[in-house]
């Protein structure tokens, strides 16, 4: 009970000092003052806030509040906005097709659902996507779309982390095959996903965009082979492909933003 005592003090004085750098610039000596502990101590926590980028050292060697902040929170809001705003067209969506919907989102070096809309033809079989759940980037269509329309530098970090593995016959399980596979998904603006991490499951996707015209999110229909098979869910890409469009206007893209 006291680790933990001492654990959540600790913790309410980063957050003290977070909050502190908001307001203004500390001093090596404020910050130990406002944490309550010796300057080496102090600069140890602030050691580590920096290196999270929860703090920023000035040329000054004052502290101010950091990016990491500000993108956690753009994170948080984008994710409330994004679900917000795509909540009727996806239902829209799936009584129209009466297939499963998914939206999906970049967060961090993953990409996340965070909506799904069942179909009731799934009452019996149940797809494994969950909401808050990562997804594969490379063995879906949702995670293939994103992947397709960022810059080089940012999929290379992303799949800087992936080891390929190869869960099925149609898996792109290489970075050559998935590159291959990418540039066909910028050309015709959609990909689909034909049981490349579960044989049985299929999956078209469509691209999200935000108001400066990157691609942040993707749509999809998804059903079970026995139930649609990819042909008949790609005859669904039109309502698909305006679904995802109107949600990027809502977002605040048009056809300027790129």
């Amino acid at each position: 009970m006291e680790g933990s005592n001492v654990v959540s003090q600790s913790i309410r004085r980063a957050v003290d000092l977070i909050r502190r750098t908001a307001q203004s610039p500390l001093s090596l000596t404020e910050a130990a003052e406002v944490l309550g502990v010796h300057k080496s101590t102090a600069l140890r926590i602030l050691h580590t806030l920096e290196a999270e980028r929860f703090v920023r050292r000035t040329g000054a060697g004052s502290y101010v509040l950091g990016s990491g902040i500000i993108e956690l929170s753009e994170l948080a809001l984008g994710s409330m906005d994004l679900r917000q705003f795509a909540a009727a067209p996806l239902r829209a969506l799936q009584r129209q097709t009466g297939h499963t919907v998914h939206l999906a989102q970049l967060t961090g070096d993953e990409i996340i659902y965070i909506d799904k809309v069942d179909s009731p033809a799934f009452d019996a079989v149940k797809l494994p996507s969950r909401i808050g759940r990562a997804v594969s980037s490379y063995a879906s269509a949702v995670g293939k779309v994103i992947l397709a329309y960022l810059p080089t530098e940012e999929r290379d970090r992303l799949l800087s982390h992936v080891v390929f593995e190869r869960f099925t016959d149609t898996t792109y399980a290489d970075r050559e095959a998935l590159e291959a596979e990418l540039g066909r998904i910028r050309e015709q603006g959609w990909a689909v996903d034909n049981g490349e991490h579960d044989a049985y499951v299929m999956c078209v996707a469509a691209p999200i965009r935000d108001s400066r015209g990157r691609v942040i999110a993707a749509a999809s229909m998804t059903a079970i082979e026995v139930i649609a098979s990819l042909d008949q869910l790609k005859s669904g890409l039109p309502l698909l492909l305006d679904t995802a469009n109107q949600i990027s206007r809502e977002l605040g893209h048009t056809a300027e933003s790129g």
